[in-house]
């Protein structure tokens, strides 16, 4: 379970939480979530911070200059923790459900051992202000891409599948021509993302951020341990 990034001081800067203009982008309707049951309470999940969502309109004129009428498809951006706990309960019981699991039956270890496999894939839904998952901040969002068509890109994994699928060099040296396809699709969305000043999450293909406590940690890494802030804390509504 990689939390390093929780160690990052915030120094939160206040930048407003803006909705995202969804024309510029495709979507899913109704909301993946809230399709689920998560309660959003009436919010529009569709918001982001204002930097954040400048770089992510910036994302798509990169995309259409490489992949003309293509579109980036928004699964997912600003998330209440309500909505989180939501999510990572979810997770567990679909994970346990997949597994024909009996959890009268699991030792402890076990127990944690399949909380441990969610935990590597979604935060913990935490009221802590010095540990905010990401996407309360406004400075996360998990995206995939769709083509001229309008259809979705295969990505060969689905988004929040708790797997090493999900890694995003996962087919990388495949030398299959299908998952060199997948890995193709997944490279051409880091690109775009990471030109437009996004870091990708080490675990996860779809999931980019800026100004956060990940994307803290990961410039961190990548300069030298430059003690870095992150500059977006939870949004309180």
């Amino acid at each position: 379970m990689m939390k390093p990034h929780y160690n990052i001081n915030i120094q939160e800067n206040n930048e407003p939480l803006l909705p995202i203009p969804l024309e510029k982008f495709a979507v899913e309707t109704p909301h993946p979530y809230e399709k689920l049951g998560a309660n959003y309470h009436g919010l529009s999940p569709y918001f982001l911070r204002e930097t954040v969502l400048n770089y992510l309109i910036k994302a798509q004129e990169y995309l259409q200059e490489i992949k003309p009428h293509w579109q980036i498809k928004i699964f997912d951006a600003y998330r209440p923790v309500e909505v989180q706990e939501f999510m990572v309960n979810y997770a567990f019981d679909e994970l346990v459900k997949s597994r024909n699991l009996n959890l009268v039956s699991l030792t402890k270890i076990e127990l944690e051992n399949l909380w441990s496999e969610v935990y590597k894939m979604w935060a913990l839904p935490t009221l802590d202000p010095q540990m905010p998952p990401p996407h309360s901040t406004g400075g996360a969002i998990d995206l995939t891409l769709v083509n001229q068509l309008g259809e979705t890109v295969n990505m060969g994994g689905e988004i929040d599948e708790i797997s090493e699928i999900s890694y995003p060099n996962y087919y990388a040296n495949s030398s299959n021509i299908q998952a060199q396809e997948y890995h193709q699709n997944r490279q051409l969305l880091k690109t775009i993302m990471t030109k437009a000043n996004f870091k990708q999450h080490p675990f996860e293909w779809w999931h980019f951020s800026y100004g956060d406590q990940m994307y803290a940690w990961q410039w961190d890494q990548e300069n030298s341990n430059s003690q870095i802030c992150a500059c977006y804390g939870r949004i309180i509504n």
